[in-house]
């Protein structure tokens, strides 16, 4: 699908944004199991050049060679490269939102400026955590040293999300109460 094309897309993208450790992967499964049974709501998984069995998100391992391949055949509706992994969404997104539905992706930040011209029907969820907590979760991980723990804090500290598009959550309350704030959102038009 072209890019003007998606500029008619009568569904709405919701974006999922924030820092390692901040929840989004706790949020979006909630919300998942939440609205399971309702088919307006479509939950993608993503392929990522991780290793299967990772703790966490519920993703699609693919090699470097699947996805640079699946990159160039255009099966991604966008894809970016982070932390040392590819990412990719499938353009079967576009399918959904072209059927008017509500589609919730966790996203980079830094594609934000590209996705907001592309998917005008959008909604950006900024999801954000206090740096001690987030330092003990992501110490919790276990996946990157103190030394890198540091540089993702500082990252998130400088990286701010703003505009008319965002709406903002803290997760620094039950998890219940975050997760029903944001069906609330999703159910939101």
């Amino acid at each position: 699908m072209t890019e003007t094309a998606t500029q008619n897309l009568p569904g709405r993208l919701v974006l999922v944004v924030g820092p390692s450790g901040a929840g989004k992967d706790m949020l979006i499964d909630g919300a998942r199991q939440a609205l399971r049974d309702d088919p307006q709501f479509v939950f993608p998984r993503r392929e990522i050049t991780r290793p299967p069995g990772g703790a966490g998100e519920d993703y699609i391992s693919v090699s470097e060679a699947t996805f640079n391949a699946r990159r160039e055949s255009g099966t991604y509706a966008f894809a970016w490269h982070a932390h040392g992994l590819n990412y990719g969404i499938g353009r079967a997104i576009e399918a959904a939102l072209g059927d008017g539905k509500t589609v919730i992706v966790n996203v980079s930040r830094s594609l934000l400026p590209m996705l907001r011209q592309r998917y005008p029907r959008h909604q950006i969820v900024a999801l954000t955590v206090p740096r001690a907590i987030l330092r003990d979760r992501l110490r919790a991980r276990g996946r990157e040293s103190d030394a890198e723990i540091e540089e993702r804090l500082n990252r998130a500290a400088a990286f701010t999300v703003e505009g008319k598009d965002v709406i903002k959550l803290t997760n620094d309350s039950a998890k219940l109460t975050l997760i029903v704030k944001f069906i609330e959102i999703l159910r939101s038009t």
